[in-house]
């Protein structure tokens, strides 16, 4: 404090009622500093108050995207496995659709070589059967009258009918229409399916075989569009030959003993 000229009875007044002044001005001045603190204090805790209600709610936000994303990690887990399981399945399947294609080729092919082999037994009956026949009409026929000259029977194709007539036109080194192909020595069964296989690959349509016998085969066929057929047996693999006879409607090929094994491509 100020200190105070001392008088006779006390302190001057003038001086006491300045510092007096001068405390109650200092002290307004204080209460307007609180006052104005105070405001500031609470509009900081306002604030602090509000943001503290943001802190929670992002955090609630948070915890519920952190659900989210957990959640979703445990679907992508499950799709992953679900995933990983179709294409093992798949992969099964592809490789059962594999061995059962293989069965498949396996029994088609088995299916032409007995489809044949029937086809030849009934071949070989049917010229067995038309044998005895002409063998008893020479036995009944009376030799009195001379015999007329037998016209040229057509002989039965593999399906027990007779065979169309040769519908073709000639071009040089060209075949179309219905051709006959005779061809040999074939050593069995499997190399006849194999040379009708081959030949079908050819552009020829109603294949048949019309004989088999001591190791020759004769197939009948028609061609659709002129066909080089002399080149395109010539490309097959497996196949060398020599050309016995050319015609407009039939070819006579003698195959060689080492390359007489043919298959199907």
């Amino acid at each position: 404090m100020t200190s105070f000229r001392r008088v006779l009875f006390g302190y001057r007044r003038p001086d006491v009622d300045a510092a007096l002044a001068a405390r109650d001005s200092k002290v307004a001045g204080l209460e307007r500093r609180a006052g104005v603190l105070g405001e500031e204090n609470a509009a900081l805790e306002a604030q602090a108050l509000v943001q503290a209600q943001a802190i929670a709610s992002q955090e609630a936000d948070l915890t519920t995207l952190s659900g989210m994303v957990i959640e979703r990690e445990r679907t992508i887990r499950e799709l992953s496995l679900r995933l990983d399981e179709a294409n093992a399945c798949h992969e099964r399947s592809i490789a059962s659709l594999d061995a059962v294609s293989a069965r498949l080729e396996e029994l088609q092919a088995q299916a032409r070589g007995q489809a044949t082999r029937i086809r030849m037994k009934a071949l070989r009956e049917a010229v067995e059967v038309s044998r005895r026949a002409q063998e008893l009409v020479e036995a009944e026929a009376e030799p009195v009258e001379p015999a007329a000259e037998p016209t040229a029977e057509v002989p039965a194709n593999g399906n027990g009918h007779h065979a169309i007539e040769p519908e073709t036109s000639w071009e040089p080194g060209l075949h179309t229409g219905r051709v006959r192909l005779d061809v040999g020595p074939l050593g069995d069964f499997s190399q006849l399916v194999g040379f009708e296989d081959a030949v079908g690959m050819l552009g020829a349509t109603d294949i048949s075989v019309e004989r088999f016998s001591e190791g020759r085969a004769t197939f009948s066929m028609r061609l659709d569009q002129p066909v080089d057929l002399l080149a395109e047996l010539e490309g097959l693999p497996n196949l060398d030959f020599k050309v016995r006879h050319t015609a407009p409607d039939n070819l006579v090929l003698d195959l060689d003993e080492d390359g007489s094994e043919h298959h199907a491509a």
